[in-house]
């Protein structure tokens, strides 16, 4: 989080998944050691079911708590039946990050192949706040940190804390 401007971001992740527990959630806890290696708050973390009435309310709540600045979800992005992350979370975004899911795609390409393809991570802004929707696969959530949002988070909230 070193870009010129940025501020240090206070995020709140979810896991989302109907198997994962605290024992094996390996991609949230994952994400928020990632998060606060490159220099972020974690200030908390939530597991919810693959039901899009689930996964809606909790990430409205924490979009809501003034203290966060983005919200950082990891599973349910794929193809398969019960990935509903996607369906439940894009129509809070007021804007799409293109670039984001070009960028995690085009990175994952070079680890999994044509299986790039079936990833459905999205970014935004939704409520004046940062939100990324992440694969569950600790692979992908470690290139997705590391190397698309740690240099930026920052400095997107930034810009976000300056809106008007």
């Amino acid at each position: 989080m070193t870009h010129q401007g940025a501020l240090t971001p206070r995020v709140a992740t979810v896991t989302i998944s109907d198997t994962r527990t605290a024992a094996d959630d390996l991609g949230g806890e994952l994400l928020g050691e990632r998060l606060r290696a490159a220099g972020a708050v974690v200030v908390s973390h939530a597991r919810v079911t693959d039901d899009p009435a689930a996964i809606r309310a909790a990430v409205e709540l924490l979009l809501s708590a003034p203290q966060i600045d983005a919200v950082i979800t990891t599973g349910g992005t794929g193809i398969a039946p019960r990935d509903q992350t996607i369906e439940a979370l894009s129509p809070l975004l007021e804007k799409t990050l293109d670039g984001f899911g070009e960028a995690f795609r085009r990175l994952s390409w070079d680890q999994v192949g044509a299986r790039s393809m079936l990833s459905r991570a999205v970014a935004g802004v939704a409520r004046g706040r940062v939100l990324v929707l992440l694969p569950g696969s600790p692979k992908a959530v470690a290139l997705a940190v590391d190397a698309v949002l740690a240099p930026v988070l920052g400095h997107m909230v930034a810009l976000l804390r300056k809106a008007p």
